[in-house]
């Protein structure tokens, strides 16, 4: 049996079923291109008969693919398959897949037909699909609920009426591994034709065993997995691409299996599909989560530094991130911290590691995490580093155009010992805002990342305002948290602008030491 497995890749299908809204045809097709680089085999881009707008954007990605073969979905109806190929007849190559459902309750109370009568319908899509193209798969929806008798009926027909692909689906998320394992299992040992086609599965996430089902699969001879981008999908999702490539690349040596997936493209595509869906990714999501390769446990950390693979079985550079966290918190020790000062350029003659660590862990209990230009304080200047408020946000009133879009904001900004007014007009509120802090403290700043997140239900909930912002090079990231929006926003950049102060003062203090240094060596 080969050792190759086929990625189907239906997040334009299965996973934008579950997206609040419907993408335009050019969001699917940078989507369908990415996935292309990804080097998915089989990528389900629509169902054509459902509406011209999908009809649109199947026509749209089978004419601009040439290397992953594009595949549209049918009922196993005449109109739903001729559809689909009209659709697809502009492709290089394609597979149309024809579904119709097998279990009990779905015959009975969806279809309300008899077995005999749905296995007829069955065989008759096969047929009538092959005349536009051998590439035929047929799916057996429920088939994880199907009496296994019924579903070995199926399959042996299914193949006898030419479809080339079998899918396996696990519809409802219902099984359990060694459940589903067994029904391929089975299906190889009783089907006398199963060797005509490639068993496929299609496991959702319901009760979170679609990857371990998908994985029990092949290990029972399925070759063909259907998964989509970050696992979105219907109710809880499908199977997850980069889990299923990262686990057959990762545990090759144990499964014996490969993918022909391209695996430093796997996060660029996840951000994108991420971005163009509109559903974030969570930070401790396998693989892609924002947390899947930083380490705040002392003990991780020291691990990692020591040796990599200690606490990290891929690497991030190995799916396109080039970078891994180690996060400065009360729970970092102090080979961390050292590690942080030699990366800064900061030697050991240069600093007392017990002095800074002291320090550090009482401006970390304090603020949660620590960041480079907080050490870099901390070892320069002397007293209160945290919460010195060289800016202090005096006053701020705001007038909105609601229908021109314009609005103008009046800051008093308390500056060391003077207090400035400024008043400046900008597209919108928060622009406003800014536009006027800067121009009362003389400083520019370039915010390159704003997040607006919740604290809290209902109308009196807190906004809490992330911003990152890059100044003479380096970056520093400020929050606000308000009631109002505006304010929020405010008080984030006037956080960020006292950490530039305290940033400008410890490079006056590091001149000034090295002036020292070079008059004491004269």
């Amino acid at each position: 049996m080969s050792d190759k497995v086929f990625i189907f890749d239906t997040t334009l299908r299965d996973g934008e079923q579950a997206l609040a809204a419907s993408l335009s045809v050019k969001d699917k097709l940078q989507i369908a291109l990415a996935l292309e680089r990804l080097g998915v085999d089989i990528m389900e881009v629509g169902f054509p008969v459902s509406s011209p707008g999908d009809f649109e954007s199947v026509q749209t990605i089978a004419r601009t693919i040439k290397n992953s073969r594009v595949c549209a979905l049918s009922r196993a109806l005449e109109k739903d398959i001729d559809a689909a190929a009209q659709a697809l007849a502009v492709a290089e190559q394609f597979r149309i897949h024809t579904f119709i459902s097998t279990s009990n309750i779905h015959v009975e109370s969806k279809l309300k037909r008899s077995f005999d009568q749905v296995l007829e319908m069955a065989v008759g899509a096969v047929k009538y699909a092959r005349r536009f193209t051998d590439d035929v798969e047929f799916s057996c929806e429920d088939a994880g609920r199907t009496p296994i008798d019924n579903l070995c009926r199926m399959v042996e027909a299914a193949i006898a009426a030419g479809a080339r692909t079998i899918n396996i689906p696990d519809t409802v998320g219902y099984t359990i591994p060694n459940e589903f394992g067994g029904i391929i299992q089975t299906l190889f040992n009783r089907v006398p034709n199963i060797d005509q086609a490639v068993i496929s599965v299609h496991c959702h996430d319901d009760l979170g065993l679609s990857v371990a089902n998908s994985i029990s699969a092949v290990q029972q001879g399925a070759r063909q997995i259907e998964c989509t981008v970050n696992g979105i999908g219907e109710r809880a999702g499908n199977c997850s691409l980069e889990e299923i490539a990262m686990i057959l690349a990762t545990r090759k040596d144990f499964l014996g299996l490969a993918t022909n997936i391209n695996a430093k493209e796997i996060y660029r595509t996840s951000a994108l599909v991420s971005q163009i869906c509109n559903m974030p990714v969570q930070p401790n999501k396998a693989i892609v989560g924002s947390n899947a390769f930083t380490h705040s446990s002392g003990i991780h950390q020291d691990g990692m530094l020591k040796a990599k693979n200690t606490y990290e079985i891929m690497t991030p550079e190995s799916i396109g991130l080039n970078r891994n966290n180690l996060n400065m918190t009360s729970r970092s020790g102090r080979h961390v911290i050292k590690h942080r000062m030699q990366e800064m350029g900061y030697g050991e003659s240069d600093y007392s590691l017990d002095l800074l660590y002291d320090k550090f862990l009482k401006l970390a209990d304090k603020k949660g995490q620590v960041f480079d230009y907080d050490l870099e304080a901390l070892v320069f200047m002397e007293g209160k580093i945290d919460g010195d408020e060289y800016y202090q946000m005096a006053q701020l009133a705001i007038a909105s155009d609601s229908i021109q879009g314009e609005a103008s904001a009046t800051v008093q900004l308390n500056i060391g010992d003077e207090t400035v007014n400024a008043t400046a007009s900008g597209n919108g509120p928060v622009d406003a805002a800014y536009r006027a802090i800067a121009k009362a403290s003389g400083t520019e700043v370039n915010i390159y990342s704003y997040k607006l997140s919740a604290k809290g239900e209902g109308q009196d909930a807190l906004g809490q305002v992330d911003i990152t912002a890059r100044y003479r090079g380096q970056n520093f990231h400020g929050v606000g948290l308000a009631t109002d929006v505006v304010e929020a926003s405010a008080s984030a950049l006037v956080y960020v602008m006292n950490l530039i102060h305290r940033a400008d003062q410890v490079a006056d203090q590091k001149q000034k030491i090295m002036e020292k240094k070079e008059l004491g060596g004269v």
